[in-house]
């Protein structure tokens, strides 16, 4: 019996997915956000091993918890429509977790393009200052590439999974955050590799809107799960990052109100761990 379920969220991306698709090894479930590409019925029809769920409506990260659910392993690898993850690469995250029973998370070395030059974040992860437990097999982190990510299920679950105030980019900051306040580890592993070949489907104005919501969803997961003094200073430096961080804040206070209603403060030592990360790397 399989250990590991890849979990695939998308929309309208299918010919993306007809690149990736062959390369997951079952079980897969692609979770749809309301494509308008005909993509569940494309897969259905060109990889019937995947198990499809089309929402018909956009959920955005959280489509991802819908996949989660549905698994039937202890473990989640979680790839996106234009990702994979390599041979043999879940099989030994299979064993890492099993042999490291507090690891909630592996984040894994995620190599991009053709090229497949090393991600920035996996360099950042590598050269983690948390301190560095014993028990897990990588260094410590409390952030994630979700492409690039392995989840033991129960913990994820009991994490609650990605947000719907976020919806998308950036999801993974309160996640990563609460599996750490349940005392689950997270750690980077190098040796367990994923592939991203960005879509082409981006342009400069697809680029402007994640730097807009990239800086609404700092301030909201702040909102959600720091206390006020470093709400007040995410907003200052998500501010001062242009014209696209000026408009996430201002977004952001208009999902203010779903942030409110999720606020729950951290455990002292996440939150002296996220500060010492911010002072070695910035907010």
């Amino acid at each position: 019996m399989a250990a590991v379920t890849t979990v695939v969220a998308t929309r309208n991306r299918w010919p993306d997915l007809e690149r990736s698709l062959p390369r997951h090894r079952a079980p897969v479930i692609l979770v749809d956000n309301g494509s308008q590409d005909g993509t569940p019925e494309r897969v259905r029809r060109e990889f019937p091993h995947v198990e499809v769920v089309a929402l018909g409506r956009n959920l955005g990260a959280v489509a991802r918890n819908v996949g989660v659910e549905r698994a039937r392993t202890p473990l989640v690898a979680f790839a996106d429509d234009d990702s994979w993850w390599e041979p043999g690469a879940l099989d030994r995250a299979a064993r890492l977790f099993a042999e490291h029973p507090r690891m909630a998370l592996l984040a894994a070395r995620l190599l991009v393009g053709d090229e497949e030059s090393l991600d920035p974040t996996c360099a950042a992860m590598a050269r983690s200052p948390l301190r560095r437990a014993p028990d897990l097999p990588g260094p410590s982190i409390l952030g994630f590439l979700a492409c690039g990510a392995v989840v033991r299920t129960s913990a994820f679950l009991e994490a609650g999974g990605f947000d719907p105030a976020v919806f998308f980019f950036g999801e993974e900051q309160r996640l990563a955050a609460d599996l750490a306040a349940l005392g689950g580890g997270l750690c980077y592993v190098e040796s367990v590799v994923a592939h991203h070949h960005p879509s082409a489907d981006r342009d400069e104005g697809s680029r402007r809107r994640r730097q807009v919501l990239s800086s609404r969803n700092a301030v909201l997961t702040a909102v959600m799960r720091r206390p006020w003094r470093q709400v007040a200073r995410t907003v200052v430096h998500e501010g001062r990052r242009g014209a696209a961080g000026r408009k996430g804040v201002a977004n952001a206070v208009l999902r203010s109100g779903m942030a409110l209603r999720r606020r729950r403060l951290l455990p002292p030592e996440v939150e002296s761990d996220l500060r010492q990360l911010e002072l070695s790397t910035g907010p």
